[in-house]
């Protein structure tokens, strides 16, 4: 554990592959759009294959790198950065569950999810942006294969039967960039499913949720809670230096009148919430709001067009998935292009990308219903629904067997696990 926040840079221009300074064409065989966690991981997964990748990120390098949030890191999702090679420069830098608790609001017993529980080193982690965003675009800089485009503009885009051409326009000059298959990895605002027509299903929680960095007096002991308030889920993520992330859930109105409350009164109202296990408190961070909503695409592809993570889907942040299945979707897109290119075939075609969205759409309509549910069953203070769920937290606590399906389909290990995962696994049962 590290007794200080570590300091990364991101890589400077200079260490990606260079386009020249004049209009030019870029031909390639993967085009991502979004240089983020998710589409820096699909590019680091393409990579070693010898495919032509380039990332087409809106930001600057420095600038994507720099957000200030940090991430409850599943088990898969740690496996899918050894596979990739990336642990080293990440470990030891994230800090390791060794408990996460589960409770409902001031209801005294609470489950407890132990290490033991699935024969790991850790439940869960807690891992910074700027983390696995520095360890992603070192990675990417050392293949000349991955053209990494910064500071660019998504310009026109048009459909040339076996390629897609999209005008790309940088501070260096304009790029034409042709490719037959387009990921989009931009967001839940994702420019490319908008242009597309695709539609979707969900909708807004009347819920934000509030973010914010501490420190506390007392040492967290590695320890995640997620409690269950009738106004909301409220996490506590452990950080390495001894600090914490809070996730606040509250209606939209309340979390607007948090955000601009004094610190002083800020900490105040968190302390009601967070308890006083862990002594005082400290803010190290302004807080930060987004609201909550659940989104899934009616379908993730069409020729040329793949959509990963929030472009493809959006969750509530219970239980900390939707990264997590963000980064999933690309290991396993990974794998059917990489499977793809090896026998030869179209990248962008439909019967390729439909292995895809048959693997993602339905792990990942799983995962929405589940945080929905709990999201709704917790939040409910009708009678019976409150027996039921304190009645589910028994048999949590006291049915193995339950508690460890339940660990292995937050943590990501139900379903089909993308090779990278396989192959981290395989190096180790332990990522400490």
């Amino acid at each position: 554990m590290t007794a200080t926040t570590p300091q990364f840079s991101s890589p400077s221009p200079s260490d990606y592959p260079q386009l020249a300074l004049q209009p030019a064409d870029l031909t390639v065989d993967v085009a991502i759009v979004g240089g983020g966690i998710v589409g820096l991981t699909l590019a680091a997964a393409l990579a070693p294959s010898g495919m032509q990748i380039a990332v087409i990120e809106a930001q600057t390098a420095a600038a994507a790198a720099s957000r200030q949030r940090a991430y409850a890191f599943s088990l898969t999702s740690a496996d899918i950065f050894k596979g990739l090679g990336l642990w080293p420069q990440v470990g030891p830098h994230i800090c390791h569950f060794d408990q996460v608790q589960l409770s409902d609001g001031d209801y005294g017993k609470v489950v407890r999810f132990l290490p033991s529980d699935l024969g790991t080193n850790a439940v869960y982690y807690g891992a910074e942006h700027g983390v696995l965003m520095a360890a992603l675009q070192g990675a990417i800089a050392t293949f000349s294969n991955v053209h990494y485009l910064c500071s660019a503009t998504l310009g026109e885009i048009h459909d040339q039967g076996e390629c897609t051409v999209a005008a790309v326009s940088m501070p260096e000059g304009d790029v034409t960039v042709r490719s037959p298959l387009f990921v989009a990895a931009d967001g839940k605002g994702s420019l490319l499913r908008r242009r597309s027509g695709i539609g979707s299903f969900g909708w807004r929680y009347r819920q934000s949720c509030v973010t914010a960095v501490l420190a506390p007096e007392h040492s967290h002991q590695n320890t995640a809670y997620e409690r269950f308030w009738p106004s909301g889920p409220f996490a506590i993520l452990p950080l390495p230096g001894q600090r914490c992330q809070v996730v606040w859930t509250v209606p939209h109105a309340e979390a607007e009148a948090i955000l601009h409350l004094p610190e002083a009164e800020f900490i105040a109202e968190l302390q009601k919430r967070y308890g006083h296990q862990m002594g005082q408190l400290r803010r190290l961070t302004a807080p930060a709001m987004f609201p909550v909503q659940l989104m899934q695409c009616d379908r993730y592809v069409l020729p040329r067009l793949a959509l990963v993570g929030d472009a493809a889907h959006s969750c509530h942040p219970v239980g900390g998935q939707g990264l997590n299945m963000g980064i999933r979707d690309a290991a396993a897109l990974a794998d059917v292009l990489s499977a793809a290119h090896q026998q030869g075939q179209d990248l962008g075609s439909l019967s390729v990308l439909r292995r895809y969205e048959r693997w993602r759409r339905l792990e990942n309509w799983v995962i929405l219903s589940f945080t929905d549910g709990l999201t709704r069953i917790f939040s409910n203070r009708l009678l019976p629904v409150v027996v039921l769920r304190r009645s589910g937290l028994w048999v949590l606590s006291h049915v193995p067997p339950v508690k460890r399906l339940a660990l292995r389909l937050m943590t990501g290990r139900l379903g089909r696990v993308p090779r990278l995962a396989q192959l981290g696994r395989q190096g180790s049962n332990s990522v400490r």
